[in-house]
């Protein structure tokens, strides 16, 4: 999994029938480089003019074999690391054994509403490096449907809550670089949409006044004051009064912050802050679109890593509990590669992938495109 933060690959082994997670294997990472992310960046600008999925304009074509390459030497260095791991079945091996690989690509368009989502990624060129079967391009059939194409956790996120003891509603908060939310209330199918900016946002305020990649710690955001007039102006667009299933495209609030967070007048400490109270306030207003509010939320992705983002949540959940998903035993920086490890079995399988209560589309759906090399 490359996620909308641009940070790098994300490596999880999973072993399951696509219904129940059976184990849990090893993790790992392998971060974009600094050119590569700079590719990655430009690509998020010449998408803005894709109408269609397969054209690659621009730096497109590059940047789509930078992905490829990315996710091929994370799953060989994943290997090689764990040569010595002992296998599910008690047995030896020189390398882990592996039957399919998930590969999600690096999303660089996301416009349901057109009927388009673009994620980056040569399949087939993965699975011939690999000399494995890979299923990638999972989105594509959902918005194809008429679903959002977005989020597609919500169904790892239901078998992981059935053997966590915790509260329910409970609800499982994704913060990359959008953030996304699974609510899972009894045996209703899961509740689920994208709910705001997430690190997308604080990331490229940072990036454009430092030079850094990220606001490391909500250090930033900690030494500065939150505009609560901007963060108000800022609910104030249409995409929150809207009830789930929704989804958004990285960029969605890009043009917006600008204008009304008043960030060209604000120091690098405040416009962090205020973009990080904007990002904890956007996800307080799904709340009165449920239909129930959560008891506990368990927070994952590299949101869960800032400290001030953190506390931010725990203030406007209140009282709801929050918590990260290291504290439940749960992999907070490698949740969604076990999604799509899970996914990849499921669609293997023709299991559905979407609901109408996760992404809109009007039936449960398959998805995802199989190759073997």
């Amino acid at each position: 999994m490359s996620g909308t933060s641009l940070d790098g690959v994300d490596v999880a082994y999973l072993a399951t029938d696509g219904e129940r997670i059976l184990a849990f294997g090893p993790t790992g990472y392998r971060p974009f480089t600094g050119a590569e992310r700079a590719v990655l960046r430009a690509a998020l600008d010449d998408a803005e003019i894709l109408a269609e999925r397969t054209a690659r304009p621009g730096v497109l074509a590059e940047a789509e074999a930078i992905v490829t390459n990315a996710n091929a030497e994370a799953v060989e260095a994943w290997r090689e690391a764990n040569r010595s791991w002992m296998p599910l079945d008690g047995g030896s091996f020189a390398a882990p054994p592996v039957d399919v690989v998930g590969f999600h690509g690096q999303t660089v368009l996301h416009r349901p509403e057109v009927g388009l989502t673009v994620q980056l990624g040569d399949g087939l060129a993965l699975a011939r490096r690999l000399n494995v079967p890979v299923v990638y391009d999972f989105r594509a059939a959902d918005v194809v449907g008429g679903g959002q194409g977005a989020p597609f956790v919500p169904v790892f996120h239901r078998a992981m809550a059935g053997v966590l003891h915790r509260p329910q509603p409970l609800a499982v908060l994704n913060i990359g670089g959008v953030a996304n939310v699974t609510v899972i209330d009894g045996e209703a199918d899961p509740v689920a949409c994208d709910v705001g900016p997430g690190n997308a946002l604080i990331d490229d305020f940072v990036a454009s006044r430092t030079g850094a990649a990220m606001d490391a710690g909500g250090e930033l955001a900690a030494a500065g004051k939150v505009d609560e007039d901007a963060v108000r102006r800022l609910l104030g667009m249409r995409f929150f009064t809207l009830p789930p299933p929704k989804s958004l495209d990285r960029n969605a609030f890009k043009a917006a912050a600008k204008v009304h967070g008043g960030l060209d007048r604000a120091s690098l400490e405040d416009g962090a802050a205020t973009l990080t109270a904007f990002t904890a306030a956007a996800v307080a207003r799904i709340v009165p679109h449920l239909k129930r509010p959560p008891k506990c939320w368990i927070v994952a992705g590299g949101g869960a890593r800032n400290p001030t983002l953190m506390r931010m949540l725990a203030e406007r959940l209140a009282p709801a509990r929050v918590e990260v998903a290291e504290r439940v035993g749960w992999s907070g920086d490698h949740l969604e590669a076990q999604a799509f490890a899970f996914l990849a079995v499921r669609a293997l399988d023709g299991l559905p992938l979407s609901y109408p209560s996760t992404t809109g589309v009007p039936v449960p759906m398959t998805g995802g495109v199989v190759v073997r090399p």
